[in-house]
């Protein structure tokens, strides 16, 4: 077997095993984490701070 197919299946087999994994991780991105890294980003984007965003009223009242 030459190298390029060893480093071929070794690949495969590694997606393989991640795919297989117990561990649900499609929806890891779509986490908003930690309160202090999600009023980090909202205050980079120019966004109101969290602890306002969760003080405001609900428009749905």
């Amino acid at each position: 077997m030459t190298n390029i197919n060893t480093l071929r299946i070794a690949a495969i087999m590694a997606v393989i095993s991640a795919s297989s994994s117990a561990e649900d991780i499609s929806q890891v991105g779509r986490l908003h984490g930690e309160s202090w890294s999600e009023d980090h980003r909202r205050i980079n984007m120019g966004m109101s701070s969290l602890m306002h965003k969760r003080s405001s009223r609900s428009t749905w009242r």
